[in-house]
């Protein structure tokens, strides 16, 4: 069953094997799809990073497009871009709009242009795996709160806004596809925002940004694609900052296990001046009051017990090298007790490109049954 974005309780993710992954079949999450480039996108002027291999669907279904930009009416961009039973382009909260992905398991899953934020990760039997706060707005302005924020060029404060630009700027569609194979279609969408007065304001660098959202049989991954396309080296961080229902983070069987032993920037006491610990402990519990971690140079993947019998993997498969644990206690009284924050990261050590260069992060989200 979902999580309703109230303050009201209500029961979260359940596995039941409905789609769930096991130890061995998660790993069908890797698995790689035949694709192709697009030469169109050459006639559109577009630089390497644009030509990336652009995925296309089955059948008659080929997508292969150059960039769109989102100021397309929803019925041209949902034409364009559209993948009958796979994707579509619809109106999200506030008139905004979306991309939804459907697998043919039964699982879904929603992204806004806006912010290019996950909002909806949903389970085969329906059952939502990700967490939207009470407080999210959909105006165009504010950051959207919850699903997956995506944190870019800083996470966190520092010289600019909170956790950077990329969050509450317009991104637009590049490329949608599904699977080749067409009795296993993977929808997947690629979003990009480059650097463009609002972002120089804050952040005086070229860039290109890429953002591929993909819904597997056995989960949902994204992947973060920077590059420097100007005459400077730049440096940045980034998050993606996901937003995970709970049963209840006050109860100790919700728990976050694999950080034993791991460095971690302990934030609570100040979080401009974090202290330096060693976790020590098994799991990571949240009843006991303000959650705030980055732990350092973790293993790959973080497994967070929802306590309903269901964990959830938070798996950095490229570039992420950390992890950031978030919970707000009674700092946030209406829903803190809903959500845990489990973050793929790369925060210990920014980022630093030369001209010309890329850095791509990846994660990856499974769930699967205790």
């Amino acid at each position: 069953m979902a999580l309703a974005a109230t303050s009201v309780k209500v029961p979260t993710i359940s596995c039941l094997n409905h789609g769930s992954l096991t130890s061995t079949s998660r790993s069908t999450i890797h698995n790689k799809r035949a694709v192709h480039v697009s030469s169109r996108a050459f006639l559109c002027g577009a630089k390497i990073s644009d030509v990336k291999p652009v995925r296309v669907s089955s059948a008659n279904r080929q997508r292969r497009h150059c960039q769109i930009r989102s100021e397309k009416t929803l019925d041209e961009l949902d034409a364009e871009f559209g993948i009958e039973d796979s994707l579509k382009i619809v109106n999200g909260k506030g008139g905004m709009k979306r991309v939804v992905l459907s697998h043919y398991n039964g699982s879904s899953a929603e992204v806004y242009l806006y912010g290019a934020c996950v909002t909806s990760w949903t389970q085969p039997h329906g059952s939502e795996v990700l967490f939207m706060r009470p407080d999210a707005v959909f105006d165009g302005e504010k950051p959207i709160s919850g699903g997956i924020p995506l944190c870019f060029p800083q996470f966190g404060p520092g010289v600019m806004q909170q956790h950077g630009f990329a969050r509450n700027s317009m991104w637009d569609i590049i490329s949608t596809s599904a699977d080749v194979n067409p009795d296993y279609p993977e929808p997947a969408v690629t979003l990009k925002l480059s650097d463009n007065e609002y972002t120089r304001s804050m952040w005086d660098h070229s860039f290109e940004a890429l953002y591929e959202v993909t819904l597997r049989r056995g989960g949902l991954q994204t992947q973060l694609r920077v590059q420097n396309t100007g005459s400077d080296t730049l440096d940045f961080t980034a998050a993606l900052h996901s937003y995970i229902g709970v049963l209840d983070s006050a109860s100790p069987s919700v728990v976050v296990k694999g950080m034993k032993g791991k460095e971690y920037l302990d934030k609570v006491p100040d979080p401009n001046n974090p202290e330096r610990k060693v976790e020590d402990r098994e799991s990571v519990t949240f009843g006991h009051g303000l959650v705030d971690s980055v732990y350092l140079d973790t293993d790959p993947e973080a497994l967070l017990d929802v306590g309903t019998g269901c964990m959830v993997a938070i798996e950095n498969t490229t570039g992420f090298t950390d992890h950031v644990v978030w919970n707000p206690h009674e700092t946030m009284p209406a829903c803190w007790q809903d959500f845990v924050c489990v973050e793929s990261a790369k925060v210990g050590s920014p980022v630093i490109l030369g001209p010309g260069e890329e850095w791509i992060g990846e994660l990856s989200l499974s769930t699967f049954d205790l």
